[in-house]
């Protein structure tokens, strides 16, 4: 076998001619598009290559270039079709030579270095850098290769400890910058100032001071709707930044306003931290005491911190799991009322197409799979809240109606301001924009016609929210009236008809509540009648009382044993029931459900002691009949066959029968053997063994 073609002996040794068939590769990569367009050096350099590669013994248009990672960072081969490319090429043998212009342009990670130096030794492809060309396939040069990516990665760790060391230096000193929120701007000095538009702060203010009325995001979201207003923020990017625009509310802009501590005038960095079972998923915010940096009274505030950590505090509050805000169940409770047993947090649950309202604590049930504590109808504690809080609110009918005019006066002073700095920028943006009309010059048409649109258009919005603004001057002036200072006068003056008033919604009563109560705890005597309140009021006072509640059965009642005792010994009298009804309503007693007792209850009880007979079979004690005549109900206990289908025989004829009165009704009566003989003829079947009841 002859020995390998070589190259002339200007050219490095490891080159052979089975390189030199093969096609050489440059590979040209910057890590960041910033570098491609301001490290315009560099690109060239790495360009340059190809001529190095002519040099060292390749045509021309066997120098390929791959250049499809520019502004791709090395860190992984993830993201890099280019260098995936190359890898291919080298793994089907077309490629004899690598060309790059350091280590660190083909890899910087070791993983990624490897399986290319792996590759290129099974291929026999060479690679090249300013320092040489090596043969990966030999000992010293794989070894030379493995060093140069070790240092290779190693620098890539080495940049980014440097890089965010000084991160956290100018973070540390509140230096750091990042996109200003809505509602600052920075100067070229770098100052951080509030944003110098009136209407602008005037809308930031707002939204504070309705969470603070409303406590729950979406209140704001309401609020701002339903009187038109809108949020302003800054341009941050192309022709128009910096300019103001103005915005529709969402949800989204209103948390971040909340949330964010630069409003109380705080610089704030490391608010968020990776998961440590996953650093690069999406990072979980942390509280403001697990906040890695925080400087107070770094920056002009809308509002003070403690404002700031109280509006946090009532959006933890808003989760389901806690409190929450009010919203339209018609229970008062929800979210107040604590178990007495085990001192959890009970539920509400609505039933019978939600008019039956419970309360229920199953915790322990949910949790360990045991039985819930307690439960209850919700409707009678309930209304012992509700009379308590009215009680509450009856003194001071006159502050009241001052306050709830101050209060409603400041609103409509609030709405009116919005108005009138939207109206005073609209005026601005009409005259502005004909000042740029009176100064363009007549010859100059195309301008003109654009500015003319623009004035127009100026013009015509301006008209439309003047027009918008006289019809809530119609609806709501700025000032209240007599009739209107009257009409609080009057509501302020009897508030429970304010409380009951079909107006008043399920969740403006809870805000009372809430406002006046902490929380409430119940707890039920054994699974008695008898249920313990306990009120804790805002301010800390606390109140106990005794409440009765709904109970499904007789034997739940406490006393149900002295109960029954005197119900026996009136019908041992010779009281019936309805006069036995009578004289325990007059003594005091009760009905399990908590009404006054009926004849039917009477009824009831003593049927289940054995002193009446069953309801059903009543009548039958009255009746002359027959020995073998029965009713159509012991017809149906001794057949076995449902009353409806007996009383179809009756009505269609089928089966002789006579009609009895009885006490207050006629009985349908029949004979045994009548309705026998029916039975199996209808259905033939084997003889029906006749059940003998005592």
């Amino acid at each position: 076998m002859s020995r390998p073609r070589r190259v002339s002996g200007t050219l490095p040794s490891k080159i052979e001619g089975r390189h030199l068939d093969r096609q050489a590769v440059v590979y040209v990569r910057q890590s960041t598009l910033q570098q491609v367009e301001h490290n315009k050096e560099s690109t060239a350099v790495q360009y340059a290559l190809v001529e190095r590669a002519c040099t060292l013994g390749w045509a021309r248009p066997r120098v390929a270039v791959i250049d499809d990672d520019l502004g791709c960072s090395a860190a992984s081969a993830a993201g890099r079709p280019g260098f995936q490319r190359l890898v291919a090429e080298v793994g089907l043998g077309h490629v004899g030579l690598i060309l790059g212009f350091e280590v660190s342009r083909l890899a910087r990670s070791c993983r990624d270095w490897y399986h290319l130096l792996e590759i290129c030794a099974l291929a026999g492809t060479l690679i090249g850098d300013n320092d040489g060309v090596y043969d990966p396939g030999l000992y010293n040069d794989r070894l030379l290769l493995g060093l140069k990516g070790t240092m290779s990665e190693a620098e890539l760790h080495i940049m980014r400890a440097r890089f965010e060391e000084g991160r956290w230096n100018k973070a540390e000193r509140g230096d750091f910058g990042f996109p200003m929120p809505r509602g600052f701007i920075r100067r070229p000095s770098g100052e951080i100032v509030q944003d110098p538009d009136e209407r602008a702060r005037d809308s930031l203010h707002l939204v504070f001071e309705i969470f603070e009325r409303r406590r729950s995001i979406h209140g704001v979201v309401r609020y701002f709707h339903t009187h038109s207003l809108q949020l302003p923020d800054r341009v941050r990017g192309g022709p128009a930044k910096g300019d103001l625009v103005w915005a529709p509310v969402t949800r989204n802009a209103v948390l971040k306003l909340l949330t964010s501590p630069a409003y109380a005038g705080a610089y704030a960095y490391g608010r968020q931290r990776p998961p440590p079972t996953d650093p690069s998923k999406r990072s979980r915010a942390t509280s403001p005491g697990e906040w890695q940096i925080l400087i107070k009274d770094r920056w002009p505030a809308y509002i003070d911190w403690d404002t700031f950590e109280r509006n946090q505090r009532q959006l933890k509050a808003n989760q389901s799991k806690h409190i929450g805000v009010a919203r339209g169940g018609p229970s008062l409770l929800t979210g107040l009322l604590i178990c007495g047993r085990c001192g959890s947090r009970m539920v509400t649950t609505y039933r019978n197409n939600g008019h039956s309202l419970r309360y229920e604590c199953m915790r322990r049930m949910i949790n360990r799979g045991e039985e819930h504590c307690q439960g209850f109808a919700g409707e009678t504690l309930d209304a012992l809240i509700a009379d308590l809080v009215l009680a509450a609110l009856q003194p001071g009918p006159v502050d009241v109606a001052l306050q709830l005019a101050e209060d409603v006066e400041i609103e409509r002073a609030r709405e009116h301001r919005q108005w009138e700095l939207r109206l005073e920028q609209a005026r601005y943006e009409t005259e502005r924009a004909q000042r740029q009309y009176d100064e363009v010059e007549p010859e100059n048409r195309l301008v003109a016609r654009t500015l003319e649109r623009r004035w127009e258009a100026a013009l015509q919005t301006e008209t439309q929210l003047a027009a918008e603004h006289a019809r809530f001057l119609a609806r709501q002036p700025a000032r209240l009236t007599a009739a209107d200072r009257a009409a609080i006068e009057r509501l302020a003056a009897d508030v429970p008809a304010i409380w009951r008033a079909a107006t008043t919604t399920p969740a403006e009563r809870k805000e009372i509540v809430r406002l006046m109560l902490d929380r409430v705890v119940a707890t039920v005597e054994g699974e008695t009648e008898n249920m313990e309140v306990e009120c804790h009021w805002a301010g800390g006072r606390r109140t106990r009382h005794r409440l009765r509640r709904a109970v499904r059965r007789m034997t739940q009642l406490a006393k149900h044993d002295e109960l029954f005792s005197r119900t026996t010994a009136l019908f041992a009298n010779g009281l019936r029931p309805p006069a036995i009804a009578r004289t325990l309503t007059a003594e005091g007693w009760l009905m399990p459900h908590g009404g006054l007792v009926t004849e039917k209850g009477v009824r009831s009880w003593l049927q289940r002691r054995g002193l009446l007979p069953d309801g059903r079979h009543r009548p039958t004690l009255v009746v002359e009949r027959a020995p073998d005549e029965f009713t159509v109900a012991e017809l149906s206990v001794r057949l076995g066959v449902p009353e409806g289908t007996i009383y179809r025989w009756l009505y269609k004829g089928l089966v002789p029968a006579r009609r009895a009165p009885a006490v207050s009704q006629n009985l349908w009566l029949v004979r045994l053997d009548d309705a026998l003989a029916h039975d199996q003829q209808r259905r033939p079947r084997k003889p029906t063994k006749v059940k003998h009841v005592t």
